[in-house]
Parts: structure tokens; sequence; C-alpha cells
């Protein structure tokens, strides 16, 4: 098996000998240590035989001391595969680059389907989708994945409440809920307003109903600002208590902040990389080059390689090599003091409505423990806090 291998591989030639004295011609090839094989006599003076591609030139030496004519029928082997391959080089050329023009084509993004939008949301998505470089023509093995492209345009797009992202063969389907214009609210019914919490009462701006407190006056949490019930003593009937009572509110938050401490950033260098991968094997195709951080965060992204509408065992590989630093940030007690009061300021704006003042702010403790700034600030707030109670069957009576 060994040596018909070897003898693919050299090639073979089918030759055929005539003339006078072919068997003393067989004889001397034979003599002359070349391989000859499969000898058949082909009439009286004509010989067939096979030989070694490479001892065609022994042959030739030979020939020119007997009487005798060659003829090469035929060829077989590597060599004679290879020759006639180049042969026919341009069909087997033009069926790979069809087979690759159809691979790239369906890789790309031939379609951008958008429902459910207005043609405002409409507009603003493919705005941002363009950012993502989500267009026809692009290819997809350079866009972010399907969970990524949600999140971002769901964050840009505040006009949506949810942005469901499919990709189906070359196309990207994106179905939009948008948010709902809030109703009319309903015609409220009898109610008084009440005290949300404890207060000093700064303005008061009653649309509809009785107030019952004043200016500077102190009041607890459930206590009652508007009557909703209105008229005299003969007659009482109740009305939907409607205003803003503003007053004054107190609120304590207590902050530690390290006046040392020690974190990681990126430094907004990043080295990209693409690999075609097969199974485990994977062959670089662009970013050959090594990056240089010493600190690094490696993110991966692989996408399968698609044909027509097939998944190939084939991924294309996008390796995203980002650089990142330790930085050390160290606080004077003045500096860290000045940061912890803006984080205790910024904590409590996020619980007060919106129309809401902060108007004071008192340091009750300021400390320094084993590097550490511990501070408890008290803040003075004036804030809406009437909230509506409804009204009871006996407050009429």
């Amino acid at each position: 098996m060994k040596n018909q291998w070897v003898t693919f591989f050299k090639g073979t030639v089918l030759v055929k000998a005539e003339g006078r004295g072919i068997e003393r011609f067989i004889n001397q090839l034979t003599r002359s240590g070349m391989a000859i094989w499969n000898v058949k006599r082909q009439g009286t003076m004509a010989v067939t035989f096979y030989m070694n591609l490479e001892d065609i030139g022994e042959l030739r030496k030979q020939i020119r001391n007997h009487d005798c004519r060659i003829r090469f029928l035929r060829g077989s082997g590597a060599p004679f595969l290879w020759k006639r391959s180049l042969k026919n080089a341009g069909f087997g050329i033009g069926f790979l680059l069809f087979l690759a023009i159809i691979t790239l084509l369906s890789n790309m993004i031939w379609g951008v389907e958008i429902k459910g939008a207005s043609p405002k949301t409409e507009h603003q998505i493919r705005k941002e989708l363009d950012k993502l470089g989500i267009r026809t023509g692009n290819f997809q093995f350079f866009t972010d994945d399907i969970e990524s492209i949600q999140h971002q345009l769901t964050n840009r797009i505040p006009e949506a409440t949810w942005i469901g992202v499919d990709l189906r063969g070359t196309t990207y389907h994106f179905t939009v809920v948008e948010k709902n214009t809030p109703k009319k609210a309903k015609k409220p019914g009898p109610r008084h307003l009440v005290a949300s919490q404890k207060a000093v009462i700064e303005e008061m701006f009653v649309e509809k109903g009785k107030p019952v407190v004043k200016q500077h006056q102190y009041v607890k949490k459930g206590q009652l600002l508007v009557s909703g019930v209105i008229g005299n003593d003969k007659e009482k009937y109740p009305v939907a208590a409607t205003g803003k009572v503003y007053g004054k509110t107190w609120y304590k938050s207590e902050v530690e902040l390290p006046l040392k401490s020690r974190f990681q950033v990126y430094t907004g260098k990043e080295k990209r990389k693409y690999y075609l991968q097969i199974g485990s094997w994977k062959m670089p195709v662009w970013g050959f080059k090594n990056h240089t951080f010493t600190r690094y965060d490696t993110d991966e992204e692989s996408r399968a390689v698609k044909f027509i509408k097939w998944d190939l065992p084939l991924h294309f590989i996008r390796r995203t090599v980002r650089e990142k630093e330790t930085i050390d940030r160290v606080y004077t007690k003045e500096q860290a003091a000045k940061e912890a009061k803006a984080m205790a300021k910024q904590d409590l704006r996020k619980k007060l409505p919106r129309d809401a003042k902060i108007m004071d702010e008192y340091i009750l403790q300021e400390k320094l423990v084993n590097g550490t700034l511990n501070m408890m600030i008290y803040y003075q707030a004036v804030e809406n806090i009437a909230i509506a109670k409804p009204i009871a069957q006996g407050d009429l009576e």
C-alpha cells in the first residue's frame, strides 16, 4: 500500500514500444535498474508497459541504442491530475468565487423593518440604527449582538416603552411598543387634603376646599390641611379638595467616604482582532498585531457564518482587548467633606418631588475614623405635603 501511494504521487506512464529486437530492449531496461511492470505483448513487434514518470530521461537514452520506437499512451498519478486541474482552473476558481460571494451576501444586512412605531419614532429609531452601523449593505459581523442593540435603543428612544429586536436571515426586525399618552384623570370624588409628613406650613394654593391650617403652623403626618366639606352649619356638602400646600420638611443623611481609594478604569485604548473558527481551530483574518497592554480585559463575540439561510460550522470571532489602569484617589479632609455633601444632596434629590427645593443644610457630625470620613447632615426642604384622603361619611354630620 505504501508503494502504491509513492507511485501515485510520483506519477506513472503507460508506454508502447515498437520495432525489431523488442525483447532485447526490454531486457536492457531491466538490467539498467529501471522499474517497469505490467509488460504485455501487442502483436509480434510491440509491447506495452508501465514505468515511473521520473525515469523518462533514462528511457530516452536507452532507446538510442535499439531499433525501436516508443509512444507515451497516457499518464496517471498526482502530477497529471495537477496538470489537468490547472487546465480546468477557471471553472474551479469561478465556482469558489460563486460560493464566496453567496456567503458574503448571506452575512450582510439587506433589510431593516420597523413595526408598531409612529413615523416620528421610526425616524428616530432609524437615525440611532445608522449610528450603530445597522444599515443596508453593512456586514452583520461588525454590529453588536441583539441584546446590546435592544438595550441601547430602549435607552436612546424615550418615546418607546419596549423595542424588540430579531434577526431573521439578512433582515433586522424591530417591534416597537410606544408609550401611551396619559389619559385624562377622572374627576376625583369628594376628598380632603392631609399632610404626608410632619412639616411647618410655608405656602398654600387652594383651588377647591376649605383651608384649616395657617402659614408657619406645625402639622403632623395625616393632619387635615384642606377640608373637602364646605358650607355652613345648616347646609354642608362635599367637594374634591384641590390645591398644593408647601411645607418645610426635614431629612437626615449619613455618608461614609474613604480618603484613599483604589479603583480600575478603562483608558479608552483598545485592540481588535478578527478570526474565522472551525471547531477549536482559529485562523486570524484581521488585526495581526498583538497589543502591548499590561492590564486589560478581553471581550469575545462569536457569530455563525451563514450560507443563504443555513448556519455553517464556521464562526466569525471578534475579540476586543481594552486597556485598563489602576487609579489611586486621595482626598484631603476638606475635599472629602465637599464630596460627601454633594453625594448626600444628590441622593436626597432622588427622594424628593421635582418641584421640591433644598433650603438649608447643617452638619450634625463630622469625624475621621481609620481613614474614612463619617458625616451626618441635616437638611431642610420645601415640598408639597398635601395628599388626598376620601371624605368619610361621618365628616358630613
